[in-house]
């Protein structure tokens, strides 16, 4: 029998490849060689804005010490509620170096909430998914009229996994989201399953399928983008294509756009420019826009 051919990309590593392998491929912090730097700009940045934001810092959420969040003010009366949900594979991360993207969303008269959520091993990811929507829900009941989600990397799979079936948020709160932007999202989990920070996720087969967005079928419909840096590891990339293709073709069309030059960690520094086009995406209207 002729094998068929391994129609495989160049950059996917085999099902059988070894760990590292696997590894390198969502080896964001590797890839970008002063991402270091870039945490501690993020850390600067968001205590400078803190300081002259108006708002509330550490409104609880949820029973655990890290389920609280930060809702920062517009000038005037709020056109909705922007939620920003961080990245960190799960595993890292909190709210407060993400303060600073909420510039943009806020210069455009949005309400912004910032939350922190468990992290894993000590929460799986799908307790993390109900934890963000006790937070939507929290500063929903705060601020009135539409919601816009956006999160970055892990955070773009539980912005997306918010409006997939089984969603874990209230039918009162998703009815509100008009918008939703997956930046540099995870949707599909199984291929993490392979990676050494597994020993940190834990996923197993069936909780992978189920808080993957892109093997789920969507349940709201409000405007939806994944973004993308073009610089980023095929592996994000993919992950992104993945997302637009399989709910474009369950009839959610999802815009599916790859920013030119940037990479992983400054692909969100738009977000805290109001006159962005990622802002825009998020907060903005456009003809035929619902």
């Amino acid at each position: 029998m002729i094998a068929p051919p391994d129609t495989r990309p160049p950059d996917v590593p085999a099902a059988d490849a070894p760990v590292a392998a696997w590894d390198r491929a969502y080896a964001n912090s590797a890839a970008v060689p002063d991402a270091p730097a870039i945490f501690a700009a993020w850390a600067a940045r968001s205590a400078a804005f803190r300081e002259t934001a108006r708002g509330d810092i550490d409104v609880p959420c949820g029973a655990h010490p890290r389920e609280r969040l930060d809702l920062f003010l517009p000038e005037g009366a709020p056109q909705g509620l922007a939620v920003f949900v961080h990245g960190g594979y799960w595993k890292a991360f909190d709210k407060s170096a993400s303060s600073w993207l909420a510039a943009g969303p806020l210069g455009r008269g949005w309400a912004v909430a910032v939350p922190s959520y468990p992290l894993c091993p000590e929460a799986r990811i799908a307790a993390i998914a109900r934890s963000v929507a006790r937070a939507v829900e929290t500063a929903a009941a705060r601020i009135a009229g539409p919601i816009a989600l956006v999160g970055h990397s892990a955070g773009g799979q539980l912005v997306t996994r918010l409006i997939a079936e089984g969603s874990p948020l209230a039918p009162d709160a998703l009815a509100r989201v008009v918008s939703v932007v997956s930046i540099s999202g995870v949707h599909d989990l199984r291929p993490l399953r392979r990676t050494s920070m597994n020993d940190t996720l834990r996923l197993d087969a069936t909780e992978a399928a189920a808080e993957s967005p892109a093997l789920l079928a969507p349940v709201a419909a409000p405007r939806v983008a994944a973004w993308v840096g073009a610089a980023e590891l095929p592996a994000f990339r993919r992950q992104t294509a993945l997302l637009a293709a399989a709910w474009t073709g369950l009839g959610l069309p999802v815009a599916a756009v790859e920013a030119v030059g940037r990479h992983h960690f400054d692909v969100v520094d738009a977000l805290a420019d109001p006159g962005s086009a990622l802002v825009s995406r998020l907060v903005g209207r456009f003809p035929g826009d619902r």
